[in-house]
């Protein structure tokens, strides 16, 4: 049995989030397959895997069929790279090349499909690199003419850079007929590349790994970018490969009340889903939740989905609870986000870093609602959501979810499993009490303390969120349309408005 010692070096592709998912990089003096429709990537993430080699020492070459030399440096320096440390072999024809120019000019229609392979061979034997890029498959395809004997060029390349140490990627443009599955069965490893346009928003782009030969790889999708400076690839969430030991000390939410129907208040590792109607108020328990944290010296993460940041921040304020001075001290990092513009792997692996890199240990997701917008198929974007809880509540992070539901009264809808995705889930209701429209807060299910059954009264004033004493005279609670029937003198006073008109 091989030792750690006597593995290879792996070669890195320079995509940090695709070196992950391989866990490592490419296993060494191999021949591989980047195959996607055009615009998805492909010479992006061979140049960048040419120059990563170059930054440690090694020789890259370019052998392009397709691009012209004036094409790639054009694409290298949208990205802020020169292409001066690589050797472009470049083989369609460009007018105004003097004979003595140090590129071989040749066209791939007007030679043999064999003369191409040489010519190539003949390259790779004079520059001796350590990284291989050829651009693209669909020319030798072209040439080939039959699919035996194109499988055995291709065989012949394998068997010839064998003998080479050296590292090959394939482009592959994907225009043939189907997958080219005579190539998938050579190559070492392949890896797909994929541009989808959804109804409204920008285009999503994902990769996934089809094969690689000796490496335990993270399967499945997982979201990329094309961005200054490469391919930004966001590494599908596995929780289970994220734990860590963390106290599971109740936090107060800044009311005693709320701490008391909550069983003690809130537990670290758990996610906390506030319910309710537009306008009932559930932004605003959850911000008063997040400020005791941070006056704890806790930091926290805001990821907000609704409504502009100016807007939130002017309304904390206004409430008495400003979130400016921790944004300010980075204390608490705040972020608007666009379901329309970010997919949902750009969006966990945000989170993931709020938790890793700023040590946020409460993260506030506001809503679900927008959330659900992001991704077409709402049944995987859930399972997305609850791997995300997950990983989040091995790390110890108390998650708040705001989600909003339809209708005021009567018949009020979700749109998710509440279920599925929280551990606690408090209620928010507006209720009729003696000609007035009240608020009223009670704590569905908890499965990590005894809560109260209670349902308790509570408004919303100038310093924030006040809840009242349980109230025991309400009617119609699980009918959806809840209504007080006691004396007026157990309601709360008015004096929180009282307040605010005097301010």
């Amino acid at each position: 049995m091989a030792h750690d010692d006597d593995l290879p070096t792996l070669a890195r592709t320079g995509i940090e989030g695709l070196d992950d998912i391989l866990n490592g990089g490419l296993t060494p003096d191999r021949m591989y397959l980047v195959e996607g429709t055009p615009g998805t990537g492909k010479t992006t993430l061979g140049l960048g895997f040419l120059l990563t080699g170059v930054a440690v020492g090694e020789v890259g070459l370019y052998i392009t069929l397709a691009e012209t030399e004036v094409e790639l440096r054009a694409v290298a320096r949208t990205h802020g790279w020169s292409l001066d440390p690589l050797v472009l072999f470049e083989m369609v024809p460009v007018d105004g090349f003097s004979e003595d120019h140090e590129q071989t000019l040749l066209h791939p229609s007007e030679v043999e499909l064999g003369e191409t392979i040489r010519d190539m061979m003949a390259k790779v034997d004079e520059i001796r690199p350590s990284r291989i890029v050829i651009d693209s498959l669909s020319e030798l395809r072209l040439l080939a003419q039959s699919p035996i004997r194109y499988r055995r060029q291709i065989l012949a390349l394998k068997h010839f850079f064998s003998t080479r140490d050296c590292t090959v990627l394939f482009l592959d443009d994907k225009s043939g007929s189907g997958g080219d599955l005579q190539l998938h069965s050579i190559a070492h490893g392949v890896v797909s590349l994929e541009q989808t346009l959804s109804g409204f928003g920008a285009q999503r782009r994902r990769l996934h790994v089809v094969k690689m030969r000796g490496v335990r790889y993270r399967g499945g999708y997982h979201d990329f970018e094309i961005e200054r400076g490469g391919l930004r690839v966001y590494p599908r969430l596995v929780a289970s490969e994220h734990s860590a030991p963390y106290s599971d000390e109740a936090m107060s939410t800044g009311s005693g009340e709320l701490d008391a129907l909550l069983g003690g208040g809130l537990i670290p590792g758990t996610a906390t889903l506030l319910t309710g109607p537009a306008g009932v108020g559930k932004t605003t328990a959850s911000v008063q939740s997040m400020i005791a944290a941070l006056k704890r010296g806790d930091r926290a993460a805001y990821f907000l989905f609704d409504e502009r940041l100016p807007t939130l921040l002017k309304r904390s304020a206004a409430l008495g609870m400003d979130l400016a001075p921790f944004v300010d001290s980075g204390q608490l990092s705040l972020r608007a986000i666009d379901p329309a513009e970010m997919s949902p792997g750009e969006f966990s692996n945000a989170v993931r870093a709020a938790v890793e890199v700023h040590g946020a240990k409460v993260v506030v997701i506001d809503s679900l609602n927008a959330y659900l917008q992001a991704m077409p198929n709402e049944q995987f974007l859930v399972l997305q959501m609850h791997e995300m809880l997950t990983y989040l509540g091995q790390k110890g992070i108390v998650s708040l979810l705001i989600l909003g539901l339809h209708g005021i009264t009567g018949d009020i809808r979700s749109d998710v499993d509440l279920s599925y995705l929280s551990d606690t889930i408090v209620q928010l209701r507006y209720f009729e009490a003696h000609g007035e429209v009240r608020q009223a807060i009670s704590v569905i299910k908890t499965r990590t303390a005894r809560h109260e059954r209670t349902i308790r009264e509570f408004q919303i004033g100038s310093s924030g969120l006040h809840v009242g004493e349980p109230l025991r005279q309400f009617q119609g609670v699980l009918a959806g349309v809840p209504t007080f029937s006691g004396e007026g003198t157990t309601l709360m006073t008015s004096r929180i408005r009282t307040e605010d008109l005097q301010r």
